[in-house]
């Protein structure tokens, strides 16, 4: 099982970026899948899910971040807009059987991958 994170950058603040995350050895349908990330000094904190149709996020992107699925490619993808420096973080995705109530919790995923550098610049 391999998830592979992509599409980190740098941005200016209020500019966009898409993250993808390349399952391998299982399918993202069959799981709750999601977004997490750390910046500098910080814990690796919840960003967004998606499990059985449904999406979560956390109420510091709610509103700008999209966290979709595309189940033929098998690829969950974060598209972020209106980027702000308090987005600057390795973004990891995740992969796992969390239920509704532990769907933001980092324990309740098995499956992580690399990370990918997303640094917003003022």
């Amino acid at each position: 099982v391999q998830l592979q994170a992509s599409g980190g950058g740098l941005v200016q603040t209020g500019g966009s970026l898409r993250l993808s995350c390349t399952a391998s050895g299982f399918t993202v349908s069959n799981y709750g899948m999601a977004w997490f990330r750390q910046a500098p000094g910080k814990e690796r904190e919840f960003v967004a899910a998606i499990r059985l149709g449904s999406t979560y996020y956390a109420d510091s992107v709610k509103g700008r971040f999209t966290i979709s699925r595309d189940n033929a490619k098998n690829i969950v993808y974060l598209q972020m807009t209106s980027l702000n420096a308090e987005d600057t973080a390795v973004y990891y995705c995740a992969g796992g059987r969390p239920i509704t109530s532990t769907i933001r919790l980092r324990d309740s995923y098995n499956y992580w991958g690399q990370g990918t550098l997303v640094t917003v610049s003022s």
